[in-house]
């Protein structure tokens, strides 16, 4: 079986499963043989020394207790949990698939998972112009996760200003909320409004998404103009995390902004006389 060769200066993630295999090797042991000793699988040990999972503090410190590695990789398990992913959209996409629980506030646009394609086609002609079409195809091909068997429990607080901004027209609005509004009820699906009234609150340094995963470190991901920023921080987990409590606290009730948004449907975007 041909092993893949990691270059240990691409990040810390490279560098630690590069030294995992190093380490191993030296004592002559195989990925089973390992696994049983730090009570896993030698299949997550060879996940881990090809960068193709991320591991756990827990599992670092069995490995140091085991190959007597003076807490190398207790110290390293630091830096890979702190370290940033590629700040394109892609990596962040990829992770939002494999997500469990999914936590989002967008103050400004409905959220790329809710958006219908004339909304999207709008939001992404801005600046798109030339690729459009892939860009459209693309987001819309992200939403298949809510449709899967076992989709990931997404729960969204919208600010307010996303209702009333208009994005392409008042057709493509019109549509777009009533799109929200036939998501409501959906199982493991909770939207709600972060009215005006709110006054200040904890979003304000703009959107930001939360993901969780059954097996992998919880990740922060938020935008600027043109990067994606992504860390699994404990530190930034824990704040946003409370952050995002005090939002969904001070937001309306999922009955309530269906509400709202059924309001704002009918008195800004429906049939004028």
């Amino acid at each position: 079986m041909r092993i893949r060769e990691l270059d240990p200066s691409a990040s810390p993630l490279d560098y630690y499963g590069y030294e995992l295999r190093r380490v191993r090797e030296e004592a002559g042991l195989t990925l089973a043989q390992l696994g049983a000793i730090v009570f896993c699988t030698g299949s997550l040990i060879g996940q881990i020394e090809t960068a193709a999972k991320v591991p756990q503090r827990e599992f670092s410190e069995r490995v140091d207790a085991a190959m007597g590695t003076d807490g190398m990789f207790s110290r390293l398990v630091g830096l890979v949990l702190r370290s940033q992913l590629p700040n394109w959209f892609q990596p962040y996409a990829e992770m939002e698939a494999k997500a469990g629980f999914i936590s989002t506030y967008q103050c400004q646009l409905i959220y790329g998972l809710l958006q219908t394609e004339q909304y999207a086609r709008a939001v992404l002609g801005v600046e798109h112009s030339d690729q459009l079409d892939d860009l459209v195809a693309a987001r819309m091909d992200r939403q298949h996760i809510l449709g899967r068997e076992q989709p990931p429990v997404l729960w969204v607080v919208l600010d307010e200003a996303a209702l009333y901004r208009m994005i392409g027209s008042r057709e493509i609005m019109r549509e777009q909320l009533a799109h929200v509004l036939s998501l409501f009820g959906r199982q493991w699906l909770e939207i709600q409004v972060l009215p005006f009234s709110a006054g200040q609150h904890a979003g304000m340094m703009g959107s930001f998404n939360l993901l969780r995963f059954d097996d992998a470190p919880d990740l922060h991901y938020s935008e600027s103009y043109d990067q994606g920023h992504m860390t699994a921080n404990p530190q930034v987990i824990k704040e946003r995390s409370v952050g995002y409590a005090r939002l969904q606290a001070a937001a309306l009730s999922p009955r309530d902004s269906a509400a709202l948004i059924a309001r704002v449907m009918e008195e800004r975007y429906g049939e004028q006389p």
